[in-house]
């Protein structure tokens, strides 16, 4: 039997004190911050009120936090990111600081539900996956292990999209998280910068052999600061999240105005604006293009004029600026940072090249996020020129230090001479954005081990061979305190009555949640949070969509952004031909399964937006065929977000991770699924390789090719069509799909999917499919095993603890930060 804690011992109840306390102040706010009298106000209001109490009380720790970093001369860390997917912070906030219950019944007493105004927040939708949730897990987990760090970005408007769908596609619509105002945010009107674009460069010859150059853009706009704080756990640390916004200098051109031109009159409020106003404009034409560079641009550049500001006031110059200073940069979109940095050194504050190069080496580090040739970012030559004049004089001038370090001292050839510049030579001549990266920082570092390796081996070889010290891992993690204690407090509070309190603060205390794992009570407990997550999962897509969905069959979620190498497809065509098999096999008994996906396709996407639509076509016909007899249902749940996230990661019983190998960095839904309990299927890819490692092999599904048999594969030919032609399955779904079984209102909508798996598969969908159905049908061995089933679980989550971004977090402070 379960060794249970005594259940009063665990949490002390929250005193009356307290909690009437915080119902004057909530009365207060509401009053004075926001003008309500009690009797009339919102829902809305009482949001408000309720996170103005709560931000006014973090707000001591966080110039508490300042503080003390300006007192004790801390280095600090300053982290650019492109996203920051932070979604609600209401409960992570209030949790942090220790109130999230006395708030529960100061509102209560008010007549207030807190349940009911926390769905009201807005969720910030400052990113588009992993990437941007990883930042803002980073974010909370540098708080919690007390090192002093800001983060940088941009303040969208709008954010990633909102999903909609329109007869199963795909339909994009502004995010308006900003409508109403952001209450957890203050304004810093002090920090404003000047960011400049175009012009000319002039130089000025101040001696025999020395030049000064002066940029003279031809645009300026204003970034100014928005500052959100980034509570620990425990309120150990409150730092800052920085957002930059855009303003035009002169916001009305008057004389055009008053001559009637009153939408010209705004061409350059408009211009400014546009820099803030999406996450992620499409770059499929030469203007998306031109306006993701001058977005990425604005942001950097602000954040490091504010680097340097911040700097000189403690410091008297810069040569201490890598020992006080760490600058990390979040993937190739902040890469732009090592130009500016150089320029600002050097054009600006006066150092001459070869310090400015040196400083701003030893102060960058970079992330690296993927093997994807194309996802590392290159601008037009012409463009990059044009847009960032200087800068451009700046990338010629590190490429020919670097180019002739490479000939003199490694003996490279034009081969690998090509292959490192930072000017991509082969068709349109581009700046590569992702070998800036490199060059311009003191280590690089891949987001799992295999990722690393991969990245030694591809997409930068010969950069490798030339600075063979620099890259190394960091395998990605997640913060506990949102992916166990707030999305999922049933098993939480479970965990806590199991084992105490211990892992709270040391998540890697949860193993000894092992010693329960054939505990049959505890399996009967767990198993019961589970129901009880299911049920809110199907009672929202109930809701929400009109469909009804068993919560005692298998939850088998796959939710990640659409993309043809995290393979929706191939899940897709194995429910096409689970549904053939159930229809022609009655008599077999089948393990009653309910397929969940969620996620969003870049709008230029064609593919993957085809993805989402035969996922409903497929689902439409699936879930109103009687034959089936609710065996199998798939569901495409649309606007898939962090919140929505909270509620389908608890209550996923069977976790997908399913990307082609050796094309996933890391992955980091994988953790937060296993942490909540669900068992992996998944390839040898990422992060699966060290949560295999980690959970065991007896109590994760691998299957399909390894990285390695990719390669070998498609460099020695890959015929599927044979592999299709083999596969009676196989063959059939993708028949089934292509013939427009799935699509009556046109016969041919996925010809070309199908198409493209016969005729190169270059995701390997036909070459994995076998191994991938086979371990399915494993999968429903275990599930019909409930006893097998729970033990794998269980193990699971005692064995994520490491997972956590807390390690990570204190890896990277203290193997590149030296924090």
């Amino acid at each position: 039997m379960m060794n249970r804690v005594n259940s009063n011992d665990l949490t002390p109840a929250p005193r009356t004190s307290d909690v009437e306390q915080l119902a004057v102040e909530l009365l207060e706010r509401l009053k004075y911050r926001i003008g309500k009298d009690p009797k009339v106000a919102k829902p809305h209001d009482w949001l408000t009120a309720a996170i103005l109490v709560a931000r006014d009380r973090i707000t001591d720790a966080w110039m508490d936090s300042t503080r003390r970093t300006y007192a004790t001369g801390a280095k600090r860390v300053y982290y650019l990111s492109l996203e920051f997917l932070i979604g609600r912070l209401m409960r992570d906030a209030m949790t942090n600081i220790g109130i999230m219950e006395e708030m529960r019944q100061a509102l209560a007493s008010l007549g207030v539900d807190i349940d009911v105004i926390a769905e009201l927040e807005p969720d910030a939708a400052l990113g588009n996956g992993g990437l941007g949730r990883l930042a803002a897990c980073f974010m909370e987990s540098m708080a919690t292990v007390d090192v002093p760090a800001y983060g940088y970005g941009i303040r969208y408007v709008h954010g990633l999209f909102r999903q909609q769908m329109a007869d199963g596609w795909q339909v994009e619509l502004p995010e308006t998280w900003l409508a109403h105002g952001n209450p957890w945010e203050f304004e810093r009107r002090e920090s404003s910068y000047e960011i400049g674009y175009g012009g000319v460069v002039e130089t000025i010859n101040i001696g025999e052999d020395k030049q000064r150059f002066v940029w003279k853009p031809a645009e300026r706009v204003i970034a100014t600061a928005y500052d959100t704080p980034a509570v620990g756990w425990r309120a150990k640390r409150v730092n800052t999240l920085r957002l930059w916004a855009a303003n035009p200098i002169d916001p009305i051109l008057l004389e055009a105005f008053n001559a009637g031109d009153h939408i010209g009159a705004l061409k350059e409020s408009n211009k400014a604006e546009s820099l803030t106003r999406v996450l992620y404009p499409a770059d499929a034409t030469p203007a998306g293009q031109e306006l993701r560079l001058r977005q990425e641009f604005f942001f950097c550049s602000a954040s490091l004029q504010d680097i340097l500001r911040r700097h000189l006031q403690q410091y008297p110059d810069f040569t201490s600026l890598p020992d006080a200073v760490a600058i990390q940069l979040n993937d190739t979109h902040p890469a732009v940072s090592v130009a500016e940095l150089v320029r600002l050194l050097s054009d600006v504050h006066g150092l001459d090249f070869d310090t400015a190069w040196d400083i701003s080496r030893r102060t960058f580090s970079y992330t690296n996020h993927t093997l994807l040739p194309e996802a590392l970012e290159s601008w037009p030559v012409p463009l990059f020129e044009r847009l960032l004049p200087r800068h451009m004089q700046i990338v010629y001038a590190i490429n020919a230090k670097i180019l002739l370090q490479a000939r003199k001292e490694k003996d490279f050839e034009d081969q690998r001479i090509r292959s490192i510049s930072l000017i991509e030579e082969s068709g349109e001549r581009r700046v590569r954005m992702g070998n800036l990266a490199f060059v311009g920082s003191h280590s690089i570092n891949g987001v799992s081990a295999l990722h690393t390796e991969l990245m030694k081996e591809t997409v930068f070889a010969d950069l490798h061979k030339l600075y063979p010290d620099r890259i190394n891992n960091k395998t990605n993690g997640i913060t506990p305190r949102r992916w166990l204690m707030q999305c999922n407090p049933g098993l939480f509070n479970l965990i806590r009555e199991a084992i105490g309190d211990a892992f709270m603060d040391d998540a890697e205390a949860l193993t000894a949640l092992d010693a329960f794992a054939d505990d049959r009570d505890f399996q009967e407990r767990f198993a019961a949070i589970k129901r009880e997550n299911k049920n809110r999962l199907a009672n929202l897509v109930g809701s929400r969509m009109g469909v009804r969905i068993d919560p005692t069959a298998m939850f088998d979620i796959q939710i990640k952004r659409i993309h043809e190498y995290k393979r929706q497809l191939l899940n897709i065509i194995e429910a096409v031909a689970l549904y053939d098999q159930i229809r022609s096999h009655p008599e077999l008994d089948w393990t009653p399964r309910v397929k969940l996906f969620a996620g969003k396709a870049a709008p230029s996407y064609h593919n993957a937006k085809l993805i989402i639509k035969l996922a409903n076509d497929v689902a439409r016909v699936i879930n109103n065929d009687p034959a089936v007899r609710g065996l199998l249902k798939v569901v495409f749940v649309p606007n898939y977000n962090v919140s929505l996230a909270e509620i389908m990661v608890p209550a996923a019983d069977l976790s997908e991770q399913i990307s082609t190998a050796g094309m996933e960095a890391s992955g980091t839904g994988n953790m937060k699924f296993a942490l909540n309990g669900a068992l992996t299927i998944g390839t040898l890819d990422g992060a699966n390789v060290e949560m295999r490692d980690h959970v065991g092999e007896e109590n994760i599904v691998i299957f399909g090719m390894t990285a390695e048999e990719v390669a070998t594969v498609r460099a020695e030919g890959h015929n599927p069509r044979a592999i299709i032609e083999q596969s009676k399955e196989l063959s059939q779904a993708l028949a089934a799909i292509s013939s427009g079984v799935f699509s009556p209102d046109d016969r041919t909508r996925f010809t070309g999917l199908v198409d493209g798996i016969y005729n190169h598969d270059w995701f390997m969908v036909a070459a994995d499919f076998d191994a991938y159905a086979k371990a399915q049908r494993e999968v429903d061995g275990i599930w019909n095993d409930k006893t097998s089933w729970y033990s794998k679980t269980i193990r699971n989550t005692a064995r994520m603890g490491w997972f956590s971004s807390d390690r990570t977090i204190r890896q990277y402070a203290k193997e590149i930060w030296r924090a």
